[in-house]
């Protein structure tokens, strides 16, 4: 995964400090996008499939991921981790939580192994017209990185309308903020899963986040999250 190695990591991490988000465009080539859509439907590569509505989640399916991963889920997942963990780290440190994430993404699988998180967390989601995801945080155990992933697999205005990927702030004391994303296909979104933190007068201090999409107008929108703890379930 060359462009991960080659992408501009300092710009990256100022713009996760400054806005909890930052995107690496143009990371899978238009092929591998549809090839992951196609492998949709093949039972055998996936452990698990959530019906949106049935759990009050929104509308839309989405399916998670057995092991092991498509190669090109397992090269991305492996290779950025680094770099997300020293963003992590720093994080952490700001916000004098005392806790370090390892540098190797086999090292934090085997703290989730030792907690009883076993089960892949990568999914792939599928919404149709009038589909839509609640705002939420992908926590799935008391082990998690509080960073994670995207990858858009659909061309917004040509495949769907509507779908818009939304981050919310809540500030302390404050109303929240939301934040609207278009990115393109093949585009890959990092985003942090729960807070960031925020620099104020008196030092660091929390902004909680949380993520959602909001309702496709028309056409079909799928994408790929890799979050990189494993979940108990």
């Amino acid at each position: 995964m060359d462009k991960i190695n080659e992408a501009n990591w300092h710009l990256i991490t100022e713009k996760m400090h400054r806005n909890g988000y930052a995107a690496i465009p143009n990371l899978l080539l238009d092929e591998q996008c549809e090839m992951l859509k196609a492998n949709y439907n093949n039972p055998n590569t996936y452990r698990k499939t959530v019906v949106m509505e049935r759990y009050r989640f929104g509308s839309g399916e989405y399916k998670y991921f057995d092991y092991p991963l498509p190669n090109v889920i397992q090269q991305i997942r492996t290779n950025i981790y680094p770099h997300l963990a020293s963003i992590a780290n720093a994080w952490f440190k700001a916000l004098n939580i005392d806790k370090q994430f390892p540098l190797e993404h086999t090292e934090l699988l085997r703290q989730c192994h030792q907690n009883g998180q076993q089960k892949a967390t990568v999914l792939i989601l599928k919404y149709g017209k009038g589909g839509f995801n609640t705002l939420h945080q992908d926590l799935y155990g008391d082990v998690y990185f509080p960073i994670q992933t995207v990858l858009f697999l659909n061309e917004p205005e040509k495949d769907f309308t509507g779908g818009e990927f939304v981050l919310t702030q809540q500030i302390p004391r404050a109303q929240s903020k939301a934040i609207v994303l278009k990115p393109k296909k093949g585009d890959l979104l990092i985003f942090t899963t729960n807070f960031k933190p925020e620099k104020g007068t008196k030092g660091y201090y929390r902004v909680n986040m949380k993520h959602g999409v909001s309702e496709v107008k028309s056409g079909n929108r799928h994408t790929l999250g890799i979050i990189f703890h494993d979940a108990v379930s």
